[in-house]
């Protein structure tokens, strides 16, 4: 790991450069340090993230993660972070906005008892994260059914297929956000019949660059953060088995 006082400055770096430099704080840099040696170290033994570069991890893990704070987010919102992983973006919006609440699902088990033992070394109180198949616990009965504010994924699916697994985790009012690659129009465009069958409707597609000097030159930055607003409640027929979700989407 780099010195503190260096890890800073390149935190600094990153976040000025792609707007996030409200969360400058030295209290939120502290973390974001303890989070990546621990994640680093972690991964010398659990297949955690494939970026291992500590710039990268700033730029292509937090810097990334935050650009979903970009949609503007009221102190007290409850998050669920769909297919959370190794706690992207958790960590990072849970690090950042310790007055907001986040809960991340994931079916690898290892990989959430990671997520909530890294947490409490953190001292993140924010975060908490469950071992479960979306689609298993967001039915007509789900104990999650239409909870949260906001759920929020990234790089986990198609966009089709994403909104049958989130859409019923949001609330009526609520909104459903993806932060995708730049060929997202092509997905969108598949989701649009399904997005208003489970009650959501589109409100919003920004186009984002994220700056990050450790791509190589012309590799894709380009990010597209797509906005669903919940205006109904989604039929008690979904989501369906994820074997037809994949297989034939709304």
């Amino acid at each position: 790991m780099k010195k503190k006082e260096d890890f800073f400055a390149k935190v600094r770096e990153i976040f000025t450069e792609n707007h996030l430099e409200e969360y400058l704080k030295d209290e939120i840099l502290a973390k974001f340090y303890q989070l990546c040696d621990i994640m680093l170290e972690t991964n010398e033994k659990m297949n955690i993230t494939a970026i291992t570069d500590e710039d990268a991890v700033i730029a292509r893990h937090f810097a990334d993660s935050l650009f979903l704070l970009k949609v503007g987010v009221e102190s007290g919102t409850r998050i669920c972070d769909i297919g959370c992983g190794g706690g992207f973006p958790s960590f990072p919006i849970a690090i950042a906005r310790p007055d907001i609440t986040v809960m991340g699902i994931d079916s690898t088990a290892k990989k959430i008892a990671y997520v909530n033992e890294t947490a409490k070394k953190l001292g993140l109180e924010n975060l908490t994260a469950i071992s479960a198949r979306a689609e298993d616990i967001s039915g007509a009965d789900g104990e999650y059914r239409e909870k949260f504010d906001l759920v929020c994924a990234r790089a986990v699916a198609a966009m089709p297929v994403l909104s049958e697994l989130c859409l019923p985790f949001v609330k009526v009012g609520g909104r459903f956000v993806a932060l995708k690659s730049k060929s997202a129009e092509d997905e969108l465009n598949e989701s649009k019949k399904g997005i208003l069958t489970l009650g959501g409707k589109i409100e919003n597609v920004e186009k984002l660059t994220l700056i990050d000097h450790t791509l190589e030159e012309g590799s894709d930055a380009e990010r597209t953060l797509i906005t669903i607003r919940k205006v109904a409640k989604t039929p008690p027929k979904y989501p369906r088995p994820y074997a037809q979700i994949k297989k034939k989407h709304l």
